[in-house]
């Protein structure tokens, strides 16, 4: 047999070599945090929004995967030149987009020392250190967020059968693991022939993870009520549209079964009044669970704690550490006051699985708690965010981020052509472009302005869509009374009050372009499609 050439000699060395060595992964991890540390060194550099067209990744990437092996330096290469185009960078410091998901070097690290373990933590024998330090860290979270000790494991009780905290991915896996448990709670009284009676309420403001979580849980689609809010309540859920939508739904022969309230909404940060709403809720035994995803872990400091007054009352609560708590994705925090409605919807007990620990009802097993059997080791970042930052330094990064907002906002209030859409609650502004401003004549003769709302949400769409473009920072819009509004919501750790200042002239410019393109087209607006 003739030689092998050297090209293949070097392949079949790193084909030959074992997939987890020690040495080549010290090597290649040195050499990922070093990119990585460079990634967030220029990530000011990067066009917040990519610029990519769909499709792009197609062009640049073979068909088929590699046979032979490639190097980590060859692959890392790819990264910076395909696949850095194509990301919109969450952690860029001009990121205003959605809500934010602020990262922390704690939260990185604990990333890794989760993914390196690698433990399948479905039950407590599987690895007890995941199953116990999520217990710890849930009852850490939950203290400092002042919540009742109905939602905490006691020290006598470990084993889950009345409150307790668990780690999910994401707010939709909350919610649909608690309206499945409220269902089945619910159907064992009633039969189960009568799930076509649940009905589930909420406001229109409401995440539409609920509505998934209604759809996957079967209950009858229009049994799913969207109550409506306004203006006059700050867009939150009124008590009495609550009871009304209620009464009419038990006159009708149906079964008030769940309500989700939230504390801070997607759309605007709006805040429903959860004490007022257990009031009602809970003459009907309706589950309530509150959303407080984005703007519950503020609620750490004690200034915004009276946003959650009422939790006493709900059957469950939920934030995501990942949005605004410096834990990487993903890292949703829920609460509940009986686990046992939990375990009983979700657990299953195969022979397969069956353990001394687990029959001795003395450890928790986290499948039971969730939809999916396997699971993360997501406590250890959590854990290493908590211990690293600590109480005081947590409360000091969200205040900062609040100040910004508070900053931002007087910088709107100096601008005339503009104005703050729903006020503002927590790090998010909402403004737009006034009426006034776009067409200054039309409001001189009685109030004409509001016959155009239509073209003004076109308008600030048009200038929110210029200054994303640009790449220069990155913002979303939302709908509330149909008025067209522009989100700035301030959060990435890395954001500090330059960023802000560049922010708002940025938003100036694009306006300046804006209008100046107005005032040469005032009697056609055809500009605009």
């Amino acid at each position: 047999m003739g030689s092998l050439p050297s090209d293949s000699l070097e392949t079949l060395s790193l084909c030959s070599q074992n997939p987890l060595d020690h040495d080549e992964f010290r090597r290649q991890g040195h050499m990922i945090i070093d990119f990585l540390a460079d990634y967030y060194k220029n990530v000011e550099s990067y066009p917040v929004r990519s610029q990519v067209e769909p499709g792009y990744l197609s062009k640049r990437l073979p068909e088929s995967a590699p046979n032979d092996s490639e190097s980590i330096e060859t692959i890392l290469q790819d990264v910076t030149n395909d696949i850095i185009p194509g990301l919109t960078h969450w952690q860029s410091p001009n990121y205003f987009a959605y809500f934010p998901s602020s990262g922390s070097v704690a939260g990185f690290l604990g990333e890794m020392l989760s993914t390196g373990f690698n433990v399948v933590g479905f039950n407590w024998m599987s690895s007890p250190a995941a199953t116990e330090l999520e217990s710890v860290v849930m009852n850490w979270l939950g203290q400092m967020l002042n919540l009742p000790k109905s939602f905490l494991f006691s020290s006598d009780d470990n084993a889950g059968s009345s409150g307790g905290g668990v780690l999910q991915g994401t707010t939709c896996e909350a919610i649909l693991c608690t309206l499945t448990a409220a269902r089945d709670k619910m159907l064992n009284k009633i039969g189960r022939e009568n799930i076509n009676k649940l009905v589930v309420y909420a406001s229109d403001q409401t995440h539409c993870a609920l509505q998934k979580a209604a759809q996957i849980a079967g209950i009858n689609p229009k049994n799913f009520r969207a109550i409506k809010t306004s203006k006059a309540t700050e867009f939150g859920l009124s008590p009495d549209s609550l009871q009304s939508t209620i009464t009419a739904d038990i006159e009708s022969g149906l079964v008030p079964l769940f309500l989700c309230a939230t504390v801070g909404t997607t759309s605007s940060t709006a805040v429903d009044p959860i004490g007022p709403l257990c009031d009602v809720a809970k003459k009907y035994g309706i589950w309530v669970h509150v959303d407080a995803a984005y703007a519950g872990s503020a609620c750490i400091c004690p200034e915004f704690r009276h946003f959650i007054d009422g939790v006493e009352e709900a059957d469950s609560f939920s934030l995501n550490a990942h949005k605004w708590f410096f834990t990487t994705l993903d890292c949703c925090c829920l609460w509940v006051k009986d686990s046992g409605a939990l375990v009983k919807a979700l657990s299953t007990n195969p022979e397969y699985l069956k353990n001394k620990a687990t029959e001795s009802k003395q450890v928790i097993d986290y499948k039971d708690w969730q939809v999916a059997l396997s699971r993360r080791f997501r406590s250890m970042k959590l854990w290493l965010v908590l211990r690293s930052y600590g109480v005081a330094n947590l409360r000091s990064f969200l205040r900062s981020h609040v100040k910004m907002a508070k900053y931002f906002q007087r910088l709107i209030g100096m601008d005339k052509r503009f104005e703050i859409v729903v006020p503002r609650t927590f790090a998010m502004v909402c403004f737009r472009i006034k009426p006034a401003a776009i067409f200054p004549h039309e409001g001189e003769n009685g109030g004409e302005v509001y016959l155009i709302e239509n073209q003004v949400n076109d308008i600030n769409a048009k200038l929110l869509e210029s200054v994303n473009a640009s790449g220069k920072i990155y913002m979303t819009h939302a709908v509330v009374g149909g008025v067209y509004m522009i989100r700035f919501a301030v959060g990435a750790t890395l954001t500090e009050e330059r960023h802000v200042t560049s922010a708002w002239k940025v938003v100036q410019e694009h306006t300046d372009a804006l209008l100046g393109e107005l005032n040469g087209n005032t009697t056609n607006l055809g500009f605009l499609d």
